[in-house]
């Protein structure tokens, strides 16, 4: 009995190391096993940031939201802008007159108050007539229509339109305007009718 017990308690004191190692492989196989077995993109601290932020699809396709939003804002205002112009250019083209004949109806008015006048006096109808001369010519003064200067002016085909051609006039009347046929005139300083003259040779 002795001896079985010996070695059984020899045998258990030799394999006892070997059977501990056998654990520990285990132990280490079952662990190994465990970590392949997690699941990919497990919570982990960087996968939790990862999953915050907004993938480069979803960034794409807010930005492209955005600038289709602004596209057709820029869209519609272009075309409202568009219809106003075109309704104040109609507008213009019926009323651009309306401050032209604002300001020759009080020169009308002087016409009609002459023609009501029952004169007959040459020289107090001459100076009514020049009255309303000098007031329609500051009438159109202020609209900006000015004469063309012509006496003893120099010829400049900009503003003259030479009609005929004066001989003999000397040499100091050589290219100068000698006499003014039809007044020319000018708009906010361009041409509208250019004055007809007589220049000497």
């Amino acid at each position: 009995m002795s001896k079985e017990k010996e070695i059984k308690i020899e045998g258990g004191s030799v394999e006892e190391p070997n059977f501990n190692e056998e654990e520990q492989e285990s132990a280490q196989q079952t662990e190994s096993t465990a970590m392949d077995d997690q699941p990919e993109g497990a919570d982990t601290p960087d996968n939790a940031e990862e999953a915050e932020e907004k993938s480069p699809l979803e960034t794409a396709q807010e930005e492209n939201a955005k600038l289709r939003d602004q596209l057709l804002r820029t869209i519609a205002e272009f075309d409202n802008y568009k219809k106003r112009t075109l309704k104040e250019k109609a507008e213009l083209i019926l009323n651009g007159g309306e401050k032209t004949i604002t300001a020759v109806l009080p020169v009308l008015d002087d016409f009609e108050r002459a023609i009501a006048d029952k004169t007959e006096d040459p020289a107090a109808i001459k100076e009514g007539m020049e009255l309303i001369f000098h007031k329609f010519i500051k009438t159109l003064e202020s609209l900006g229509v000015k004469q063309i200067e012509t006496k003893d002016a120099d010829f400049d085909v900009d503003f003259h339109e030479a009609i005929a051609m004066v001989p003999g006039m000397g040499d100091d009347k050589k290219g100068k305007v000698i006499d003014c046929v039809q007044t020319g005139y000018t708009l906010n300083d361009k041409v509208i009718r250019h004055a007809k003259v007589a220049v000497g040779q």
